[in-house]
């Protein structure tokens, strides 16, 4: 029997990316987004759902999403589901699952204030979007 697992997001940030280095140098960077999922219930009432997850990147991936990404900022994030585990100081075990970014696609414009293009003009969220680098942008 062969497993499975993939998942792809689509949502916004609830906070500022938050990049971070283990012991050993290696980059890692989290972020949390909110999904939204609208359907009509059997009276035929609309409802919105909100899911929230947390978001896993490692290495050059997790510094571009920490220089790119912002609180309020759409991603579109493919990568695979992982459970993580710990025991807090007082000895109460504890885990979480979170997705573990494979690639990390960039919605909408770039992080910060508008720049200024050369003609003069503003540059907003019609900027194009960068991608991770080396990688290759999702097939939709």
């Amino acid at each position: 029997m062969a497993n499975f697992n993939r998942v792809i997001l689509l949502g916004n940030l609830t906070r500022d990316p938050e990049l971070r280095y283990t012991p050993s140098g290696a980059q890692v960077c989290n972020f949390d987004l909110a999904v939204n999922r609208s359907y009509t219930t059997q009276a035929g009432e609309r409802r919105d759902e909100v899911c929230f997850i947390t978001v896993v990147a490692w290495g050059k991936q997790a510094e571009t999403c920490a220089e790119f990404l912002s609180k309020g900022r759409a991603a579109l994030v493919e990568g695979r589901l992982s459970q993580r585990s710990w025991e807090t100081p007082e000895g109460q075990k504890r885990s979480k699952h979170e997705v573990v970014a494979e690639r990390v696609q960039f919605i909408g414009g770039r992080k910060g204030a508008e720049e200024e293009t050369p003609s003069g003009g503003r540059k907003g969220a019609e900027e194009e979007t960068p991608s991770v680098p080396g990688e290759e942008e999702p097939p939709f």
